[in-house]
């Protein structure tokens, strides 16, 4: 398709809870001329994760949230169409984080070259991008995972958990999985490898997780929060180490601490009592592992078939409102991703 604008999403209106297809806006800019030092990208592929919730509101946070009328922000596997920079030529394909739009201008200095010999271009926004590099950095430096540990993971078959679950095995832990519904929990177990996997939706979901943990939990690297949260919180070990990735259970909490307030006397009285370490943490706070050790390691786990991902794709610029939606829901399976120009 030959295009004269620039269609993007932009962030119509602040979220109260639950976001609505209201909140953005789908307008369209004309197409930006790269100035010198600059090249044009045509994103062809948009990665939809869970931190943009948070990028929606104007809380206090560790990024600067998205003004109204602005592009939401994301990651993107992008084609240079245009350039006036040295070291970037057109034609090449780079992770960029460009937005929700089909075109961007970028200096260089974000971008990361990519070589779909590799592997396929959309795993640079998965296991290969951002989501397998959060999994990589947390498990490895706070989570810690020995030989015999039990490492339990929220949202196993997500595209960050199902990667923990699959470092922790390579490293010799015994991984344990929670994921909801049947076909999740199916992948988790089967395609994945993961020693026992629970569905969080089943009636005695604390009681199944306990079974699968008789030794109790080493490592327990947080994406939900939660119900789920309470049925782990019983089952830690003395000294386990818990890597705060995300809390999507809460995401769309118009009063995130009167939710959460209920949980914390008895998690603090954990902490203490079982010296638990409880870190919080954004992957930037890594990037220095992420070009060498990380794309490394997990360039040759691909190669060599032990690190394997899904994806769930969805087609279409105008259909990421609503498949943003349904990621905060878990109705996605696998890392999802937007492909900007489906043929």
């Amino acid at each position: 398709m030959e295009y004269t604008r620039n269609p993007r999403i932009v962030l119509a209106a602040r979220p109260d809870g639950r976001p609505k297809t209201s909140d953005f806006r789908l307008e369209y800019a004309a197409i930006p001329s790269p100035a010198d030092g600059q090249v044009l990208l045509e994103n062809l592929y948009l990665s939809l994760d869970p931190y943009m919730r948070w990028r929606m509101s104007d809380a206090k946070s560790y990024a600067e949230p998205v003004g109204i009328g602005e592009v939401m922000v994301g990651g993107t596997v992008a084609r240079i169409t245009h350039s006036r920079h040295a070291d970037w030529h057109e034609g090449d394909l780079v992770l960029a984080y460009a937005g929700w739009q089909r075109f961007a201008l970028s200096d260089g200095r974000d971008l990361r070259r990519l070589d779909p010999s590799i592997a396929p271009l959309t795993t640079a926004l998965g296991v290969l991008g951002m989501p397998g590099f959060t999994a990589y950095a947390g498990l490895l430096n706070i989570g810690q995972p020995k030989s015999g540990d039990t490492v339990v993971v929220a949202a196993a078959s997500g595209a960050v958990g199902s990667v923990v679950g699959q470092i922790a095995r390579l490293h010799g832990a015994r991984a344990v999985g929670i994921a909801g519904g049947a076909d999740k929990c199916a992948f988790v177990k089967d395609e994945l490898g993961f020693d026992a996997v629970i569905d969080h939706r089943a009636p005695d979901f604390a009681e199944q997780l306990a079974r699968a943990c008789p030794n109790g939990i080493d490592v327990y690297f947080e994406n939900v929060a939660g119900p789920v949260w309470d049925a782990v919180r019983p089952l830690l070990n003395d000294f386990a180490r818990i890597p705060v990735c995300g809390l999507i259970a809460h995401y769309n909490d118009s009063a995130l601490q009167e939710a959460t307030a209920d949980r914390l006397p008895a998690t603090m009285h954990d902490i203490l009592a079982k010296s638990l370490t409880v870190r919080g943490f954004i992957q930037t706070e890594f990037v220095d592992q992420q070009q060498g050790r990380f794309l490394k390691e997990a360039a040759q786990w691909i190669a060599d078939g032990k690190l394997k991902w899904r994806e769930d794709i969805v087609d279409g610029l105008e259909q990421a409102p609503e498949a943003f939606i349904g990621l905060l829901e878990g109705r996605n399976f696998g890392k999802l991703i937007v492909r900007l120009n489906p043929q």
